[in-house]
């Protein structure tokens, strides 16, 4: 951090040009427009630089940095969210003259990058940071910039709305520091001054007080849209615009953007069950991988995410090209740490990296089967069979009459609720329906509940394609408060359920 700071302060006294050189997800994105703000109230004028994910792929890649060094001429670039694994890239970019600092947050591979300074806490196994994801790191920057050489005019407090928004959206544990950060940070965001920000939350239906859920489900997908099927320079140029008329215009863009994206994923994900249906073994296989040309290489994760979910397997989705190259993501379950995994088939692999639960790669056409057999036969070492199974892990039991706004009160003090921190899951016997359950949307199940003498209203989302026992039934769930008829009660979430067990 120390030769981080000292760089950058000596590169502004002198001028020089300053390149921002980022990632197209909300992390990358956010952090990129954080740095931009601090540079620039010290008087500083970084370029931004964005990769384009279809023609260049993610990170310090060739095209990218030969681009860069065309359009920007850069003195001093800064890698935002990459470059921990671009030692050949960087090595490059010094031989031309370039100094490179990394702000990262990725596995590090065998060798790290020789720069100026690498800002990464996974390179160093002693660090206490861990968790904190490249937003968290350049808030740390800006806090380590200020500290020496004050602005007392610059309120860094007030950009926790950014640092909450990459946090919660790359999915790092809320442990520690991280919990500080999403908590104050959603505050801000429900008292931001963004104008961009404040369109995209009036269009996503997101009001004050901001939950975890309302960045990870509704903003995050939203920032992330244009990054997934072109440039994600709309997403940054939206949190950065003080244009009234141009914050709307790039919100609702966005927006169109995010219902374009999801219509390719039901798409893709549709092709990947038809796949995984004629071939799928829940005894024999531990991992899925699947490929197709065509696959629109910027859905992948989230494709993979629902795989992962749907089978609980890890699970990796690759697009390839008319050219037979092939882009992918990963997502993992507990038990596999997917990088681990990968470096075990890296001689299958044009490139890869990532973190423990999700990771990209690129390979041939001509490596897939390879890959495929090798990644299935990892994952089958590497996870227990106890890992395998699904499981719903039950945190306490908790009758009806114990429930009330008074224990939610308290149950909310656990937030923000998210990875590393999840909302607990409470457990109820012999619960009976009053009647049929009503159907919401096509898809989502809504009950009247009676455990003794008490009544309790609970949703069960997408619970209409399910089948029940015979009740009673003994109910895994969560709560949270539920406006209903101009009253706050305390809602009750079905996780899953089975038949009563006899005491």
């Amino acid at each position: 951090m120390g030769a981080a700071v000292s760089r950058i302060f000596a590169a502004l006294d002198s001028h020089e040009r300053i390149v921002l050189f980022g990632d197209y997800d909300v992390d990358g994105v956010t952090s990129l427009a954080l740095l931009a703000e601090m540079l620039r109230a010290y008087g500083g004028t970084p370029e931004l630089f964005l990769p384009l994910r279809m023609e260049e792929g993610y990170g310090l890649s060739r095209e990218s940095v030969q681009r860069c060094l065309e359009e920007c001429r850069p003195q001093l670039l800064i890698a935002i969210d990459c470059g921990t694994a671009s030692a050949n890239e960087i090595s490059e970019l010094k031989n031309r003259g370039v100094d490179v600092i990394v702000l990262d947050h990725h596995e590090p591979k065998s060798r790290l990058p020789d720069c100026v300074a690498i800002v990464n806490p996974k390179a160093d196994s002693a660090s206490p940071f861990h968790y904190l994801c490249s937003v968290g790191i350049v808030f740390k920057l800006c806090h380590a910039l200020l500290k020496t050489r004050p602005l007392p005019e610059f309120d860094l407090k007030s950009k926790l709305d950014l640092v909450a928004l990459g946090t919660v959206a790359d999915i790092v544990p809320l442990v520690e520091e991280n919990r500080l950060l999403v908590q104050r940070g959603a505050i801000e965001i429900g008292r931001t001054s963004r104008v961009g920000l404040r369109n995209l939350m009036q269009i996503a239906g997101v009001r004050p007080p901001i939950s975890p859920e309302d960045i990870g489900y509704r903003l995050g997908p939203r920032l992330n849209a244009a990054g997934r099927l072109s440039t994600a320079e709309k997403s940054l140029r939206l949190l950065l615009t003080t244009n009234e008329e141009e914050a709307a215009a790039l919100a609702t863009e966005l927006d169109q953007q995010n219902r374009a994206r999801q219509d390719v994923e039901k798409e893709i994900l549709a092709a990947v069950i038809v796949i995984i249906e004629k071939q799928f073994d829940a005894a024999r296989d531990a991992a899925i991988v699947a490929g197709a040309r065509g696959w629109h290489p910027g859905v992948l994760g989230i494709v993979a995410s629902r795989i992962a979910r749907k089978y609980h397997r890890p699970a990796i989705m690759i697009g390839f090209d008319d050219h037979g190259l092939g882009k992918g993501s990963g997502r993992s379950i507990n038990g596999l740490n997917l990088v681990d995994a990968l470096t075990r088939c890296a001689a299958t692999l044009e490139k890869f990296g990532g973190h423990e639960m999700a990771a990209g790669l690129a390979l041939h056409e001509d490596n897939f089967p390879k890959f495929a057999e090798a990644f299935c036969s990892t994952a089958r070492e590497l996870l227990s069979e106890e890992a395998l199974q699904r499981s719903l892990r039950l945190d306490h039991e908790l009758p009806f009459t114990s429930i009330n706004v008074e224990f939610l009160r308290w149950h909310e003090l656990l937030q923000p609720f998210g990875n590393g921190n999840p909302q607990p899951v409470f457990f109820a016997r012999a619960v009976e329906p009053v009647g049929p359950p009503r159907v919401s949307n096509g898809k989502h199940l809504v009950f009247r509940l009676r455990q003794g003498q008490r009544d309790r209203r609970a949703v069960y989302f997408d619970g209409a394609s399910n089948e029940f026992p015979e009740p009673p039934w003994d109910i895994a769930f969560r709560i949270g408060a539920d406006e209903y008829g101009g009253e706050t009660l305390v809602g009750i979430r079905i996780e899953g359920l089975r038949a009563a067990e006899k005491i």
